[in-house]
Protein backbone atom coordinates (compact mmCIF):
# COMPACT_ATOMS: atom_id res chain seq x y z
CA UNK A 1 0.00 0.00 0.00
CA UNK A 2 2.82 2.48 0.72
CA UNK A 3 4.23 1.97 -2.53
CA UNK A 4 1.34 2.91 -4.60
CA UNK A 5 0.90 5.94 -2.56
CA UNK A 6 4.73 6.56 -3.07
CA UNK A 7 3.76 5.64 -7.29
CA UNK A 8 0.78 8.07 -7.19
CA UNK A 9 2.37 11.03 -5.50
CA UNK A 10 5.40 10.99 -7.70
CA UNK A 11 7.72 9.69 -5.42
CA UNK A 12 8.57 5.91 -6.59
CA UNK A 13 11.82 6.72 -7.08
CA UNK A 14 13.25 6.89 -4.01
CA UNK A 15 12.51 5.89 -0.54
CA UNK A 16 11.01 8.32 2.15
CA UNK A 17 13.56 9.25 4.59
CA UNK A 18 12.96 9.45 8.32
CA UNK A 19 11.38 13.48 8.17
CA UNK A 20 9.04 12.75 5.41
CA UNK A 21 7.79 10.06 6.97
CA UNK A 22 7.20 11.90 10.26
CA UNK A 23 5.78 14.74 8.26
CA UNK A 24 3.40 12.76 6.26
CA UNK A 25 2.46 10.95 9.90
CA UNK A 26 1.83 14.25 11.33
CA UNK A 27 0.10 16.36 8.45
CA UNK A 28 -3.65 16.82 9.30
CA UNK A 29 -6.70 16.06 6.78
CA UNK A 30 -8.24 19.26 5.13
CA UNK A 31 -11.52 17.91 7.50
CA UNK A 32 -9.58 17.32 11.11
CA UNK A 33 -7.94 21.26 9.63
CA UNK A 34 -11.31 22.76 9.34
CA UNK A 35 -12.65 20.85 12.63
CA UNK A 36 -9.43 23.09 14.21
CA UNK A 37 -10.11 26.24 12.79
CA UNK A 38 -14.22 26.30 13.66
CA UNK A 39 -13.16 25.08 17.14
CA UNK A 40 -10.25 27.66 17.79
CA UNK A 41 -12.13 30.55 16.25
CA UNK A 42 -15.00 29.54 18.57
CA UNK A 43 -13.16 29.67 21.54
CA UNK A 44 -11.86 33.00 20.92
CA UNK A 45 -14.56 34.45 20.06
CA UNK A 46 -16.16 33.23 23.19
CA UNK A 47 -13.61 34.39 25.06
CA UNK A 48 -14.05 37.98 23.46
CA UNK A 49 -17.65 38.12 24.21
CA UNK A 50 -16.98 36.22 28.09
CA UNK A 51 -14.71 39.46 28.10
CA UNK A 52 -17.01 42.01 27.30
CA UNK A 53 -19.66 40.66 30.11
CA UNK A 54 -16.99 40.70 32.32
CA UNK A 55 -16.08 44.65 31.66
CA UNK A 56 -19.24 45.83 33.83
CA UNK A 57 -17.76 43.64 37.04
CA UNK A 58 -16.93 46.26 39.69
CA UNK A 59 -12.99 47.33 40.57
CA UNK A 60 -11.43 43.62 38.22
CA UNK A 61 -13.85 44.20 35.63
CA UNK A 62 -11.54 46.15 33.31
CA UNK A 63 -8.70 44.03 34.15
CA UNK A 64 -10.82 40.49 33.21
CA UNK A 65 -11.98 41.91 29.84
CA UNK A 66 -8.52 42.73 28.91
CA UNK A 67 -7.37 39.15 30.02
CA UNK A 68 -10.30 37.66 28.18
CA UNK A 69 -10.04 39.79 25.02
CA UNK A 70 -6.28 38.94 24.65
CA UNK A 71 -7.00 35.77 24.60
CA UNK A 72 -9.83 35.69 22.01
CA UNK A 73 -7.54 37.15 19.94
CA UNK A 74 -4.84 34.99 20.28
CA UNK A 75 -6.98 31.75 19.60
CA UNK A 76 -8.28 33.81 16.99
CA UNK A 77 -4.54 33.86 15.05
CA UNK A 78 -4.14 30.37 15.83
CA UNK A 79 -7.38 29.19 14.21
CA UNK A 80 -5.97 30.46 11.12
CA UNK A 81 -2.99 28.74 11.70
CA UNK A 82 -4.60 25.21 11.33
CA UNK A 83 -5.77 26.67 7.60
CA UNK A 84 -2.28 27.37 6.71
CA UNK A 85 -0.03 25.45 8.86
CA UNK A 86 1.96 27.03 11.26
CA UNK A 87 4.77 27.97 9.30
CA UNK A 88 3.46 29.19 6.58
CA UNK A 89 1.45 31.32 8.86
CA UNK A 90 4.61 32.86 10.64
CA UNK A 91 6.23 33.42 7.36
CA UNK A 92 3.21 35.42 5.91
CA UNK A 93 2.99 37.06 9.15
CA UNK A 94 6.33 38.39 8.76
CA UNK A 95 5.87 39.56 4.68
CA UNK A 96 7.13 43.05 4.35
CA UNK A 97 3.53 44.03 3.65
CA UNK A 98 2.28 42.74 6.87
CA UNK A 99 5.22 43.36 8.92
CA UNK A 100 4.87 46.65 10.86
CA UNK A 101 0.46 45.61 11.24
CA UNK A 102 2.14 42.11 12.78
CA UNK A 103 4.73 43.51 15.17
CA UNK A 104 2.07 46.51 16.23
CA UNK A 105 -0.34 43.59 16.74
CA UNK A 106 1.53 41.22 18.51
CA UNK A 107 3.17 44.45 20.60
CA UNK A 108 -0.33 45.71 21.54
CA UNK A 109 -1.11 41.90 22.63
CA UNK A 110 1.89 41.71 24.73
CA UNK A 111 1.46 45.08 26.22
CA UNK A 112 -2.28 44.47 27.84
CA UNK A 113 -1.58 41.47 29.29
CA UNK A 114 1.76 43.33 31.16
CA UNK A 115 -0.86 46.55 31.60
CA UNK A 116 -3.26 43.94 33.09
CA UNK A 117 -1.27 41.63 35.43
CA UNK A 118 2.08 43.42 36.50
CA UNK A 119 1.71 46.98 36.36
CA UNK A 120 -2.26 46.73 37.41
CA UNK A 121 -3.40 49.84 35.53
CA UNK A 122 -7.18 48.96 34.30
CA UNK A 123 -6.94 52.44 32.24
CA UNK A 124 -3.80 51.27 30.06
CA UNK A 125 -5.26 48.01 29.73
CA UNK A 126 -8.39 49.61 28.20
CA UNK A 127 -6.35 51.75 25.90
CA UNK A 128 -4.43 48.83 24.38
CA UNK A 129 -7.24 46.39 23.77
CA UNK A 130 -8.41 49.76 21.77
CA UNK A 131 -5.25 49.79 19.85
CA UNK A 132 -5.32 46.08 19.95
CA UNK A 133 -8.68 46.51 18.47
CA UNK A 134 -7.29 48.30 15.40
CA UNK A 135 -4.14 46.45 15.15
CA UNK A 136 -6.24 43.54 14.37
CA UNK A 137 -8.43 45.07 12.00
CA UNK A 138 -5.17 46.10 10.03
CA UNK A 139 -3.57 43.01 10.26
CA UNK A 140 -6.65 41.47 9.18
CA UNK A 141 -7.22 43.64 6.21
CA UNK A 142 -3.93 43.01 5.26
CA UNK A 143 -4.79 39.65 3.94
CA UNK A 144 -7.45 41.18 1.26
CA UNK A 145 -5.75 42.30 -1.64
CA UNK A 146 -6.39 46.15 -1.77
CA UNK A 147 -8.21 46.11 1.51
CA UNK A 148 -5.65 48.62 3.19
CA UNK A 149 -5.68 51.30 0.04
CA UNK A 150 -9.17 51.06 0.07
CA UNK A 151 -9.80 52.05 3.80
CA UNK A 152 -7.00 54.95 3.50
CA UNK A 153 -8.86 56.15 0.66
CA UNK A 154 -12.18 56.19 2.96
CA UNK A 155 -10.37 57.94 5.60
CA UNK A 156 -9.00 60.57 3.44
CA UNK A 157 -11.92 61.06 2.23
CA UNK A 158 -13.95 61.46 5.86
CA UNK A 159 -11.31 63.87 6.52
CA UNK A 160 -11.13 65.60 4.15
Amino acid sequence: MDKLKRVLSGRDAEEPSGLAEVLDSTSLGWGTRVKGFIACFAIGCLCSILGSCLLWIPKKGLVLFAVFYTLGNIASIGSTMFLMGPMKQLKRMFEPTRLIATIVMLLCLILTLCSAFWWRKAGLALLFCVLQFFAMAWYSISFIPYARDAVKKCVSVCLS
